[in-house]
């Protein structure tokens, strides 16, 4: 089983300088390098004090040039909010200057401030991101790139540099919806499953996505599909919840709440529930809380009834990921 760790940029009631927020992060991260996680997964948000990382492709390099072994995933670059050609360039810089250590993340985005800021409609979001993902991969794929599609048309351009990895970096599509997970699968992308679907509803998305995989030719067998689940981890489980419901409180607060919802956010998804309603589904369903043993319990469980064989933690606390390293991740390993 693998562990990745999806690392926030998180600036609560900004407590702290920014830098502050910073340094922590990469402590962590160092942390992960020696402790045996396969990858940091980088998450990229913009105007929003959720996460106040708006480039993971320069803090991959921050990351790259402070650890050794550990894997700099992102998660995900919003790839609609790109220049593809600019997209394919900067992953694969981050790629041959970080020695071959990139996992490719991509997604579409759904917060309405950022589609707003950034001039792109929000019902041309998915067209977008699926073009730019596919123009990403043919440049390094192709020595001199000629493309003519919906919104980009490029004719016998070299785009440089290539990937060190070849043919290119794995690449995961972030999928939530059977629209998104049907497209990667027809195109035989792996996917990400974030932390906002219940464990129930991950679970599903990963068969539906097997199916149509394998229905479209592409083999199943050998992939990683991350999965993301917020974390609690403290000495008892009473403890471990209070750390659980405060953090989703704020990020109810902050991220998950109507504001947010736009035209990509599918009917049923949390963002429309009473804030209530949405935090306590969240310590229900989507988050994984308790003392280390309960933990591991849990984790063994999801393994046998949900099919998870790579845990991305997403820690609601510092404390957290410090026992989950110490007295959790170890049982796995």
């Amino acid at each position: 089983m693998k562990f990745g760790v999806l690392q926030f940029f998180s600036w609560p009631e900004r407590r702290v300088s920014l830098p502050t927020v910073y340094q922590r992060a990469l402590q962590r991260i160092e942390i992960m390098d020696r402790a045996g996680y396969d990858a940091v997964w980088l998450a990229e948000h913009h105007f929003s004090t959720y996460s106040v990382c708006p480039s993971v492709h320069l803090m991959g390099m921050y990351v790259a040039n402070h650890t050794e072994r550990i894997r700099i995933g992102m998660a995900v670059s919003l790839a609609a909010f790109y220049h593809p050609l600019r997209l394919a360039e900067e992953v694969a810089l981050l790629d041959v200057l970080s020695g071959g250590r990139v996992n490719w993340g991509a997604g579409r985005g759904f917060d309405p401030t950022e589609f707003r800021v950034f001039g792109v409609p929000i019902e041309e979001s998915a067209a977008r991101f699926q073009e730019a993902v596919e123009i990403a991969v043919a440049a390094w794929k192709s020595e001199r790139l000629t493309w003519s599609g919906r919104y980009w048309q490029f004719e016998n351009v070299e785009v440089l540099p290539k990937p060190l990895q070849q043919p290119h970096p794995p690449v995961w599509l972030a999928a939530g919806s059977p629209e998104a997970i049907g497209w990667a699968a027809r195109r035989g992308y792996s996917i990400l499953l974030g932390p906002h679907q219940t464990f129930a509803e991950n679970a599903a998305n990963r068969e539906f996505y097997r199916r149509e995989l394998e229905a479209n030719g592409h083999l199943f067998a050998g992939r990683d599909l991350p999965i993301a689940r917020l974390l609690a981890v403290a000495e008892s489980d009473a403890a471990a919840e209070a750390v659980a419901r405060a953090g989703v409180e704020w990020i109810a607060g902050s991220y998950i709440n109507p504001s947010k919802a736009s035209a990509v956010t599918r009917p049923g998804h949390a963002m429309t529930l009473e804030r209530q309603e949405r935090i306590e589904r969240y310590i229900g369903s989507c988050v994984v809380h308790g003392r280390p043993e309960r933990v591991v319990d849990e984790i063994e469980r999801l393994r046998s009834e949900m099919y998870l064989d790579y845990l991305m933690i997403a820690p609601l606390s510092h404390a957290s990921f410090m026992m989950f390293t110490e007295k959790v991740l170890p049982r796995f390993l």
